[in-house]
């Protein structure tokens, strides 16, 4: 089993999500998050005063699935998610250990 963390812009969560369930992959956690990149932050006027605003809005999705599911869900991400600027996101695959359904027992691939 493998993590998949994608790291994308909030205007595209719909997108990613709707992909993601006519692939059959409804189970996911989605956290708001901030954080800085190539994209470098922009400059806002507040109050009269120009700041820089380094760490921009983004989402995470974290995603558990099969070994043999993970190409397809990364390249299903990649089209929903993609606009082509700095700024896209990151996604990330980590190895999972072990999987557990707190409810039922069941473990490893079952479990998700």
């Amino acid at each position: 089993m493998k993590k998949i963390e994608a790291i994308i812009r909030p205007s595209k969560l719909e997108e990613v999500k709707e992909a993601l369930g006519k692939f059959g992959i409804h189970g996911m956690t989605v956290t708001e998050v901030t954080g800085c990149g190539m994209q470098k932050g922009k400059k806002e006027v507040y109050r009269g005063t120009e700041v820089n605003i380094d760490l921009l809005p983004k989402v995470k999705i974290e995603i558990v699935t099969r070994d043999k599911w993970v190409d397809e869900v990364i390249r299903l991400i990649i089209a929903a998610a993609r606009t082509g600027e700095i700024g896209d996101g990151k996604i990330f695959v980590i190895p999972v250990e072990k999987a557990v359904r707190i409810r039922t027992g069941e473990t490893g691939e079952e479990a998700i």
